[in-house]
């Protein structure tokens, strides 16, 4: 037999730890592997409460007592949600006319909106404002499918009014909003669409936060709907927005069968900056498109 060397103390202590390195390294994977998959649990319980942070918004006790404004409770089949009607300042309020129906980003109450759009109105459009499932005074809790039965509903006793002209209804949807109108537009006919400062989908922001994209409940894929629709859509982003970042807004202006890409120096709240030659943009954009005559009796 040949003579084998003994082996020193310090050798036998290398080969041990070399021994053990593949258990270290199961127990460190093993624990990286279940605080991942606490952390998914955790972004998975809570993403309500991520995508629409209701809890934060201070609901005002008075809503605003105008003439101006028409308050509506829409019946849903978890209970009532608002929505605010602002008639067109026309020559003739009976006779039927354009019609924008606005859901807000997911910070917001539809109570913030009615300075903006009382200049819609004066231009010769309705304008009706729709609350979420479960913000400000509604009831429910908010999510895809509450909101797109709130917005379906809310259509449907829209255009049942004498007013209204069901084929001259345009959705515009800001920030989350864009998502609303997008499951609005896939269900219920539209002349037009506008996406604010609106997302191709939540599923990227997912995986911003390492989250695989499948755990979502609300993914609102609006990229999809774009391809989709047949009517024009004017896509309107802040090149400079931190939120959901200008290449979204490229993406939908890319996806849409006919449409226009406007595109202002600015971040995601301050989009666009001066809202009158925003509107003035829109009514140039829905002329144009064919969607409302040159003019539509404005006052």
């Amino acid at each position: 037999m040949g003579w084998v060397p003994a082996l020193s103390a310090a050798s036998a202590t290398r080969i041990h730890k070399l021994e053990e390195l593949p258990l270290t390294l199961t127990k460190l994977l093993s624990s990286f592997g279940l605080a991942y998959v606490c952390y998914c649990g955790c972004l998975f319980l809570f993403q309500r409460h991520l995508i629409f942070p209701r809890r934060w918004i201070e609901a005002p006790q008075e809503t605003p007592s105008t003439s101006e404004i028409e308050k509506l409770w829409v019946a849903t089949s978890f209970g009532k949600v608002e929505s605010w009607y602002l008639p067109r300042r026309a020559n003739s309020k009976e006779t039927p006319g354009p019609t924008v129906i606005f859901a807000h980003g997911n910070g917001e109450l539809i109570d913030i909106w009615p300075d903006e759009f009382q200049k819609l109105a004066g231009r010769g459009f309705g304008v009706l404002l729709v609350e979420y499932p479960g913000y400000g005074r509604s009831e429910g809790q908010p999510s895809q499918g509450s909101i797109t039965e709130t917005l379906v509903a809310a259509y449907d006793r829209l255009v049942a009014r004498p007013d209204v002209d069901p084929s001259k209804i345009v959705l515009f949807g800001r920030s989350l909003g864009g998502g609303a109108v997008c499951a609005l537009a896939a269900r219920r006919p539209s002349a037009a669409m506008v996406l604010m400062s609106a997302f191709t989908s939540l599923r990227p922001f997912a995986r911003r936060y390492l989250a695989p994209s499948f755990l979502l409940r609300s993914p609102f894929d609006n990229l999809e709907t774009v391809r989709r629709y047949t009517g024009p859509v004017l896509v309107v982003h802040g090149t400079k927005d931190s939120v959901v970042p200008y290449d979204h807004g490229v993406a939908l202006h890319r996806a849409a069968k006919t449409g226009r890409l406007l595109s202002y120096e600015s971040d995601h709240n301050d989009c666009p900056p001066d809202w009158d030659d925003f509107f003035e943009e829109l009514e140039r954009f829905l002329r144009e498109s064919g969607v409302i005559e040159t003019e539509i009796g404005v006052m």
